[in-house]
């Protein structure tokens, strides 16, 4: 289909952040149905660089009877409200201070690759899951035996396991996807299991040990660690220095030590820089590095 030159000249008018008319309006939208992928592409950076502002009139059109204008259009507002919840999560990581609501630091994370997801809703089923857990798990048993009942709970009868078969697999750091597929890296499965552990108020931190990550319950009559990657297994601290001594690190307390909120939430997000520089997508790692600075600050 030929390019009506009049409506490409309406397109590549509009640069400014002035309001959009309605007939300029009318052009972008006639123009997002054309065959043509460089006019489609004209129009959806000009759409853009309105900013926000351009999404409002846009979502009266994701419902359109006209299947490539849904689908194109649906697109765009995507990409505004990624922008949106990219901002929201770099505001947050700008926040002081090392401790904050960890929950709700890797929410607003997985909102930047799934903006539409229903937190609430994923909320609803991790206290399901804490309910069911606390039917199960008698608070006055010996540390042991009350981690051996949660551990049956969480990989048992949740179905919770590390990603050994695709271990740099993004999805396995977007907290939304780790409860969907109930597959992540260490340090993600250690966050599910956490905030279970303290929805029933249960001592358990995480621990940032070098190239792994596992949890802590520690009480006034014993102190556990739980490799969580390799199915809750039980160890003493003397199993974990003998792992930093292997690993040719000189055993230091500082591996030792809790980590808070913030370190949790910066080591995510340098786990997937990482990944994304390994699968040689440079927008996304980009995007990652912005929040490394943000939280390292």
């Amino acid at each position: 289909m030929p390019i009506n030159d009049e409506l490409m000249s309406a397109a590549s008018a509009i640069t400014s952040p002035l309001l959009l008319s309605e007939a300029q309006k009318a052009a972008l939208l006639k123009l997002l149905t054309d065959e043509d992928p460089a006019v489609v592409a004209q129009v959806r950076t000009s759409i853009l660089a309105h900013g926000p502002q351009a999404a409002h009139w846009l979502r009266t059109h994701r419902l359109s009877d006209d299947p490539l204008l849904r689908r194109r259009t649906q697109a765009i507002i995507r990409i505004f409200e990624r922008q949106e919840n990219d901002n929201r999560f770099l505001g947050f990581c700008l926040n002081p201070g090392q401790d904050f609501d960890l929950e709700k630091g890797a929410w607003l994370l997985a909102q930047t690759r799934y903006p539409t997801i229903n937190v609430e809703a994923y909320r609803a089923l991790l206290d399901q899951f804490a309910v069911a857990m606390a039917e199960k798990i008698d608070p006055s048993q010996r540390p042991k035996q009350l981690l051996v009942a949660f551990n049956q709970c969480f990989f048992g009868d949740f179905g919770f396991a590390g990603n050994e078969e695709d271990y740099y697999d993004p999805e396995n750091s977007y907290l939304n996807r780790v409860i969907d597929r109930r597959k992540a890296n260490p340090i993600n499965l250690c966050l599910v299991y956490i905030l279970l552990a303290h929805r029933l108020r249960l001592p358990v931190t995480g621990i940032g040990l070098p190239g792994h990550f596992v949890c802590r319950y520690q009480c006034s009559e014993a102190e556990l660690y739980i490799d969580v990657f390799n199915h809750g297994k039980l160890l003493a601290k003397a199993d974990c220095i003998q792992y930093l001594l292997q690993s040719n690190h000189n055993h230091t307390e500082e591996f030792l030590v809790p980590v808070n909120p913030r370190r949790i939430l910066l080591r995510i997000c340098g786990n997937l820089h990482q990944v994304y520089l390994h699968h040689d997508q440079a927008d996304e790692a980009t995007r990652f590095q912005r929040y490394l600075v943000a939280l390292t600050k």
